[in-house]
């Protein structure tokens, strides 16, 4: 047997809650990349939750790139300008592009923007938050200047940035939740 065989689990192996759980992971990810439309997202759920072993977990998203098997962008594609979670919770972090106008609408759940990676298309980005019984976390880099308005939204950035740095704009409405723009995440 080679190494890889080692590494991956034997087809015939019953799979693990664990293992449905990354493999949902996996195929949100797809998902938020659009490689999946939302009827093939919500298909291949019932297939990984219905998964006993690993060969029928594997097939899942057989046709889905694995964590390193792509290389990354130069600059990576446009974000969309919109998410929402109704009832869970929605992320949006790493490397991606920001355009200057964007939309998150949680309902009873949790969201979180990490911009420290994200790439931003203007001096000036514009985010519109909606959190409905909810917490939505937007994580800025060092460096940007925060300007926040609305109900329930609260902003915490340390240091002073430069004159010329970039603005990240947020207005938002909580209600029964709490819409937080900062530099640093909570640790628990």
């Amino acid at each position: 047997m080679s190494v890889e065989q080692f590494a991956q689990p034997m087809p015939s192996l019953r799979a693990s809650d664990r293992d449905r759980d990354e493999m949902l992971v996996r195929l949100h990810d797809a998902f938020a990349e659009g490689r999946l439309s939302e009827a093939e997202l919500d298909e291949r759920i019932d297939l990984a939750l219905a998964a006993r072993t690993h060969g029928e977990l594997g097939a899942v998203a057989a046709d889905l790139p694995r964590d390193g098997d792509e290389p990354c962008p130069e600059r990576p594609g446009p974000a969309g300008r919109f998410q929402v979670a109704y009832k869970s919770s929605v992320t949006r972090g790493g490397r991606w592009r920001l355009p200057e106008r964007f939309t998150t609408v949680v309902y009873k759940g949790t969201g979180l923007l990490d911009l420290r990676a994200a790439d931003l298309d203007g001096p000036v980005t514009r985010l519109r938050i909606l959190a409905y019984k909810s917490l939505v976390e937007i994580i800025v880099p060092p460096g940007v200047r925060v300007e926040a308005d609305g109900v329930g939204v609260s902003a915490e950035v340390h240091g002073v940035p430069p004159a010329d740095a970039p603005v990240v704009h947020v207005r938002g409405y909580a209600y029964k939740g709490t819409i937080e723009a900062k530099d640093r995440i909570r640790r628990c």
